[in-house]
């Protein structure tokens, strides 16, 4: 295991310069090179988990960002209005590491709320990714602060599996994190899976509960993000073999996106309503369709996750930049954004920071 894999800064650009914008035409979206505008934001707001899922994390964590390092509640809701009211997002989904490991996390969520109005009328979405510990205690006060929508991770139902998995024997914390959601309303729930070869026996038994249980269930190709650098092409599983597995217990049918930007391709089960989501990330990409911008709790820009290259925000929202400036920055930024994850490549680079790091 590297020190860079661990979650140091990737490379930082000049933050007295700002990114080429060679062609970029004059409009207030996040576009790049390739046509694309980003429209879905991901923000993450720490480092820190309270699990140690073998394929995010090492066995120890991440090493701290200093306190001052990470953006202030503030100036994460500054970001979230410029982002919605001069550049076009329309979604904004919190993430770490763990979210519900920032004990401003309410205040966050308020203040972005607050300042979430689209330009003309309407509202961006808030949401969150999160593993769901501690969920149950927590979130009338998120839901009354404007949490609109949720996510929550979860690979296997089996208790001393999730426990190997995940270093932590919580899976209980994690049923209650889920009931809690659905009894506050937040529909339709998505429970998220990393497909990998540990969890292929099981993930029928996943789909079953995810059925029993109402809530919509997405599997996640794995990436080459792990900070332990254990993933190999070779070994991985992917949307095929799970389709396969899947198939001898459940008719699936009716492939189909609900959106063309939607990274899952959904497909009804035993006739539906219901359906699985199957996010091919790494043998059906797609990048070229890709509409999200990120942004890391140290407050730089990464406009994919495969790319190293990261802008500065923090500097500029601490060194008086108006509004306008912090936006054209932003602009420029993400007028670089590269192709693709070009895992297809033979000479395919891993990213310098773990997904942990990078935020999901």
């Amino acid at each position: 295991m590297t020190s860079l894999a661990l979650g140091i800064p990737g490379i930082r650009r000049d933050p007295a310069r700002l990114p080429p914008t060679v062609g970029r035409p004059d409009e207030a979206g996040l576009l790049d090179t390739f046509g694309r505008t980003a429209r879905d934001l991901r923000i993450s707001i720490t480092e820190k988990c309270s699990l140690r899922c073998t394929y995010c994390m090492p066995e120890e964590g991440l090493p701290a960002i200093a306190r001052d390092d990470l953006l202030t509640a503030i100036e994460i809701a500054r970001l979230v209005e410029i982002a919605v009211r001069d550049l076009g997002v329309h979604d904004v989904r919190f993430t770490g590491g763990e979210p519900l490991m920032r004990a401003d996390l309410a205040e966050i969520i308020r203040r972005s709320s607050a300042v979430a109005g689209l330009p003309g009328g309407g509202r961006a979405s808030i949401s969150m990714t999160t593993n769901a510990i501690g969920l149950d205690h927590r979130i009338h006060e998120l839901v009354e602060a404007g949490l609109t929508r949720i996510n929550i991770s979860l690979d296997t139902v089996d208790r001393d599996h999730f426990a190997r998995l995940t270093r932590r024997d919580r899976l209980p914390s994690v049923f209650a994190g889920i009931q809690a959601a659905k009894d506050a309303g937040l529909t339709p729930l998505k429970i998220n899976a990393v497909l990998m070869r540990d969890t292929l026996a099981g993930a029928a038994d996943l789909l079953r509960w995810s059925l029993a249980n109402g809530v919509r269930l997405r599997f996640i190709e794995q990436m080459p993000l792990d900070a332990d650098e254990a993933w190999a092409r070779d070994n991985m599983v992917d949307a095929a073999e799970l389709l396969d597995v899947l198939g001898a217990r459940f008719t699936l049918s009716q492939p189909h996106r609900e959106d063309p930007s939607a990274p899952a391709e959904e497909w009804t089960v035993d006739g539906g309503p219901a359906t699985v989501g199957i996010i091919a990330s790494v043998t059906r990409s797609f990048c070229e369709a890709c509409d999200r911008t990120r942004v890391t709790a140290e407050g730089t820009v990464r406009s994919c996750l495969f790319g190293d290259d990261e802008t500065d925000l923090r500097a500029l929202l601490r060194n008086g930049s108006d509004d306008a400036t912090i936006a054209q920055w932003w602009r420029a930024a993400q007028w670089g954004k590269q192709a693709g994850h070009g895992m297809d490549r033979a000479d395919f680079v891993r990213p310098q920071r773990s997904m942990g790091a990078i935020g999901g």
